[in-house]
């Protein structure tokens, strides 16, 4: 392959942004295995001096308050494993009901007739264009009202039902589903909840896994509402759990290195998602090109 100056020009904007991208996580990385009393003096440098996993065990909680200490920990804590269950609970809900209840509306608005169809697809799309903030003031109000303050109830619910995008990209996808193999399935009598779940539902992995891991992503770094809703450390989200543990500034200046070990273990998660479902996704992200 000859490589002309356009080519070359294109694949250095390429490999200037994967740096640009990559970059922040190589410090997190470095910090987190960096000791706390060299963070400073080793900050310039691309790779620690003596790298340790001892950052690590800290926010785990596998050392004492003293030996934490002694490891020139700030003193802060933070309950990352119960944060870390905190978080796959409020992903793991939101992902299975909103992956489900926007795939049935998908479905409804690709195949079924009813009056107000359109208008009502064109206020799921247009809600899209709403900032998550303007909702956010009524939204706690309702919570606050129904008594779920500090529960797992009260985080999940705003986000638990079918969202615009969801709705859009997975009728999209059903509409391109040929029509005669449902139509052969109502002839041998199946009802269309049966088609949705036995002949639409399994076609649609693709779409489903994308819509699965984009929603997975958003919801493991939510922040605000958490934070919001739920003041209890025994219901604090992980990204809550890492900012409360930045607070916590009993020596002074914060640990950066534990709060970099938390954050890198935080990033695994995310990582395994696209390792399971990054082919499902690009397939999907083709599918869609080639209509």
């Amino acid at each position: 392959m000859k490589l002309n100056p356009s080519r070359a020009f294109a694949w250095a904007c390429l490999l200037a942004m994967l740096a640009l991208t990559v970059m922040p996580l190589w410090v997190v990385l470095k910090t987190a295995l960096t000791p706390s009393q060299d963070v400073f003096s080793q900050a310039a440098q691309l790779w620690p001096d003596t790298p340790t996993l001892r950052n690590f065990t800290r926010v785990l909680g596998l050392v004492s308050h003293e030996e934490s200490l002694t490891m020139g920990g700030s003193g802060a804590e933070v309950h990352f494993l119960r944060a870390v269950g905190n978080s796959l609970m409020f992903t793991g809900i939101i992902v299975t009901l909103q992956v489900l209840t926007s795939s049935m509306a998908a479905y409804a608005f690709a195949r079924l007739r009813f009056p107000g169809r359109d208008l009502l697809f064109g206020l799921f799309v247009a809600s899209m264009m709403v900032p998550g903030v303007v909702t956010f003031i009524p939204n706690f109000i309702l919570i606050k009202d129904l008594g779920w303050l500090n529960t797992m109830a009260g985080m999940v619910a705003p986000f638990c039902l079918m969202s615009g995008f969801g709705i859009f990209f997975l009728r999209q996808f059903f509409l391109s589903i040929p029509r005669d193999l449902e139509e052969a399935a109502i002839l041998e009598g199946a009802s269309p909840l049966r088609v949705f779940w036995r002949i639409v539902l399994p076609l649609s992995t693709a779409p489903l896994a994308t819509l699965a891991m984009l929603t997975s992503i958003n919801m493991w770094n939510e922040f605000f509402w958490p934070f919001l809703v739920a003041k209890d450390e025994t219901q604090q989200v992980l990204t809550v759990a890492l900012q409360s543990f930045k607070s916590q500034t009993p020596q002074g200046s914060p640990d950066w290195s534990g709060l970099m070990a938390a954050t890198a273990l935080a990033v695994i998660p995310v990582l395994v998602l696209l390792f399971l479902f990054g082919r499902k996704v690009v397939e999907s992200v083709q599918f869609s090109g080639s209509k």
